[in-house]
């Protein structure tokens, strides 16, 4: 890092509320400056192309970079603020415990460290559809609801968030239900529907069936769908029948982003106590 860049970023007094979220997915890499105060983005979002291949090295300096870029900015934090940051593979303790639909020298890699690391600054990372659950029931869709609200993102695969009165069950892995002696992500998701051709009355039909199982393990207070297929929830949430009110997402790609700044500033609360 240049060191004209070091000198204005030792300068900056840390805003109340502003963090920043980086949300590592398949095809993009993207950060924004996150209030917390509002759930919103400040400005606007930085977005690199995932590397190929998507090792722990090449993604990790692509987050490096994504996260100089938004530190550099007026309005981003100084550097001791940690940086949230989502992926998609169980997350425990750091940890990746999986690596379904990640390159798989993932596996076992202790991405909170790597991260630290190789930005030079605190970085906490968390499941992406955590993330995306926690940023929907603190701002979004699920707002103010108690009791067991799911929030299911329909994708690569599905991710799924579990959340219970308003606190995170962390890795509660939904996507891999076995259905009908399938993985349930296999038929369900965004990527299975577009593989096989099929449209959305078909769809939907695939769709009760995994929601329908899901509703009996669970008997949720709420479903909030989520994913890139939700701006298109028009077209198979109203053909489902369930005992559960089951609605879009309203961050839809921001809850990655916003999830993950809040998530790190969750971690930082029993310290101040």
């Amino acid at each position: 890092m240049p060191k004209d860049t070091e000198k204005k970023k030792s300068g900056k007094k840390a805003m109340p509320g502003i963090v920043i979220g980086v949300d590592i997915g398949g095809t993009g890499i993207k950060g924004g400056i996150v209030n917390l105060e509002k759930g919103e983005i400040v400005g606007e979002r930085f977005r690199i192309p995932t590397p190929k291949p998507s090792t722990p090295e090449a993604v990790a300096a692509v987050v490096a970079d994504i996260v100089q870029e938004l530190g550099s900015r007026p309005e981003g934090p100084p550097e001791d603020v940690p940086v949230g940051v989502t992926f998609p593979a169980i997350i425990q303790h750091g940890v990746a415990r999986s690596a379904a639909n990640v390159d798989k020298n993932w596996l076992n890699t202790d991405v909170d460290a790597l991260f630290t690391k190789v930005l030079g600054r605190g970085v906490h990372v968390i499941n992406d559809a955590d993330a995306a659950g926690l940023a929907e029931v603190r701002y979004g869709a699920g707002k103010g609801k108690l009791g067991t609200v799911l929030v299911i993102t329909l994708g690569t695969g599905i991710g799924s968030a579990f959340i219970f009165d308003g606190k995170l069950v962390p890795n509660v892995e939904l996507g891999h239900l076995e259905i009908d002696g399938h993985d349930a992500e296999t038929r369900a998701s965004a990527v299975a529907r577009e593989r096989d051709g099929i449209g959305w009355d078909e769809y939907a039909v695939r769709l009760q069936r995994y929601f329908s199982h899901v509703e009996f393990l669970f008997s949720p207070e709420l479903i909030i769908v989520g994913g890139g297929i939700s701006k298109r929830s028009a077209d198979y949430l109203p053909e489902l029948r369930l005992r559960t009110p089951i609605i879009p997402a309203q961050l839809r790609n921001q809850a990655g982003i916003v999830g993950g700044a809040l998530q790190a500033a969750l971690l930082l609360e029993p310290r101040k106590a």
